[in-house]
């Protein structure tokens, strides 16, 4: 496995950093792959680097892409304020940006491909999340088999694999795994509405999860809050 080599979609935030640290740790030489896409903020990219760079990967891209273009989303269209008073069970939040996990896999399978990469790491979570469609163990599934079916990799027979290490674990449980492997989370951005300094606003839905997690997990949240 030391020289497998694997594409890491790495947000800056808590759960890409842990997803990042798994993989390191399982032998995987390691390329990130982050995205400017029209986001609310730039902190969360400028986590993403210390992030990589801290966990020794072998390379990081950020890939511009124009998702404001279409709106539609709290975290890509400036008119839609980030709600700030926690999930309503049953609802899709407006802090879900359409497609966005399929366009950011559909990068990181080009890039695998001509890395000659048969694994891509992503950190999406179907216990506390908030509710996205496109975090869904069918989803990954799904996308899994389409890449099989769409690359000259897939179509000559080699096993292409999304890899979610995180979708079965609670807050608590991935934040003791990255702690274990040596993540330091100060360094992460995982707020909707940072600050340019990075400063965590601490009321929006990725707060209070992260806040939540710490709490559960019995360590102290090294987290920057304005």
């Amino acid at each position: 496995m030391m020289n497998a080599k694997a594409v890491i979609l790495l947000s800056g935030g808590l759960d890409s950093a842990t997803v990042l640290a798994m993989a390191r740790s399982q032998g995987f030489e390691t390329y990130c792959l982050s995205f400017d896409y029209g986001q609310r903020h730039n902190a969360e990219l400028a986590a993403a680097r210390r992030v990589a760079t801290s966990l020794g990967a072998a390379a990081h891209h950020v890939a511009k892409i124009d998702l404001a273009a279409f709106g539609g989303s709290a975290l890509t269209d400036a008119t839609i304020a980030v709600p700030v008073d926690g999930v309503v069970e049953g609802e899709i939040p407006v802090t879900y940006v359409p497609a966005r996990n399929t366009i950011m896999l559909s990068f990181a399978l080009g890039w695998a491909e001509v890395l000659g990469a048969r694994d891509i790491f992503i950190g999406v979570n179907a216990v506390d999340y908030s509710g996205y469609p496109d975090c869904r163990p069918e989803y990954i599934s799904a996308f899994e088999a389409m890449a099989r079916l769409a690359t000259k990799a897939g179509v000559e027979g080699e096993e292409l694999h999304v890899r979610t290490p995180l979708i079965r674990l609670s807050k608590a449980e991935i934040i003791q795994a990255g702690t274990a492997l040596g993540v330091d989370y100060a360094q992460t951005v995982s707020c909707y509405q940072a600050d340019t300094a990075g400063h965590a606003c601490g009321v929006c839905d990725a707060c209070r999860l992260r806040q939540a997690g710490f709490a559960a997990a019995g360590i102290v949240d090294p987290t920057r809050y304005a």
